[in-house]
């Protein structure tokens, strides 16, 4: 199966949030409690009930008196993805067919590990302290269906398809370096900017830290052989000894 994806790009974004609603709406995902911040960003940050915002960005213009950016922040459901690097529980974070970095909350312990492990800083944790993130609307993708928030944005600032041929688009459009395009494995969400990504607040070369490859390498086998130690070391003095017997001076 070719590797589906989004082209965000903020250039034609209008900031009407629709992507917000149309997430919430989809996932049934309650609204957040919020003040007036001084900003007319609204969430400020993601939160676990907040897949994927617009951040709004005000930079000086030579032409105008400002020059305003809407940037949408998610999830980037990379190929090599640092969150299921450091997750120590299989099957909590797993990958769909299509590309996304789904969660099984069911199997999250609520370590925070996958933050740790990510990053652009996305993962959240809910009430339950299970892990919360955009997963890429897998439901719908799975039945071809597009993303909520591709299927609502009005100006095409997010858009859902193969991911080559949305790297072709993009490149067709005049951005001749597309986000992502090759940063850990691939984005699944590429970005078509304009200016430097740090302008969009990005950094030049995301990357996963050291620590966290340390883990996948060498603790993380480990950590499951220690685990597998202890089951075998039970089995076999199950089978060598026997179960244990309570005897009558273990009740005084």
């Amino acid at each position: 199966m070719a590797r589906m994806g989004l082209l965000i790009s903020p250039e034609l974004c209008i900031g009407c949030r629709a992507c917000q609603v149309a997430c919430k709406s989809w996932n049934e995902l309650p609204g957040d409690a919020t003040k007036n911040r001084g900003s007319y960003e609204n969430p400020g940050d993601l939160t676990p009930h907040l897949y994927n915002r617009i951040r709004f960005v005000e930079l000086p213009s030579e032409k105008d008196p400002m020059r305003w950016l809407f940037v949408n922040q998610r999830c980037m459901h990379c190929d090599d993805a640092g969150c299921m690097k450091i997750c120590p529980t299989p099957g909590a974070l797993y990958k769909t067919p299509e590309g996304a970095v789904a969660v099984n909350k069911d199997k999250c312990i609520g370590c925070h590990l996958c933050l740790a492990g990510c990053p652009f800083n996305v993962p959240r944790y809910d009430e339950k302290g299970k892990c919360s993130k955009c997963h890429l609307c897998f439901d719908r993708i799975a039945n071809n269906m597009a993303p909520a928030c591709a299927k609502t944005c009005p100006t095409g600032a997010i858009s859902y398809g193969d991911r080559e041929a949305l790297i072709a688009k993009a490149q067709k459009m005049g951005y001749q370096k597309v986000y992502g395009q090759a940063d850990l494995g691939g984005l699944g969400a590429i970005y078509a900017f304009k200016d430097g990504p740090k302008v969009y607040g990005y950094d030049e070369k995301p990357q996963i830290s050291e620590m966290i490859v340390f883990w996948h390498k060498y603790l993380k086998p480990l950590s499951y052989l220690g685990l597998g130690g202890v089951a075998a070391a039970a089995v076999l003095h199950y089978v060598a000894v026997g179960p244990h017997k309570v005897e009558e001076d273990d009740h005084e």
